[in-house]
């Protein structure tokens, strides 16, 4: 197995719970929390993409 090259989410500010992200050599995103660094999940660019639209704030139209 690769090793993988792990980064901090921008949107991690606090030490303690922390978001990484990596990208594998499939193409697939993991993604892993720092009090669990062993439980890694395993999504699609669009997967990823589809989630986080979702999940972001809605600006009201101007």
């Amino acid at each position: 197995m690769s090793v993988l090259a792990w980064q901090k989410s921008s949107f991690s500010e606090d030490q303690a719970n922390c978001v990484f992200v990596a990208v594998a050599p499939d193409g697939t995103i993991r993604l892993r929390e720092s009090d669990e660094p062993g439980t890694v999940l395993t999504t699609t660019p669009d997967q990823l993409a589809a989630l986080l639209q979702h999940i972001k704030p809605r600006r009201p139209n101007c």
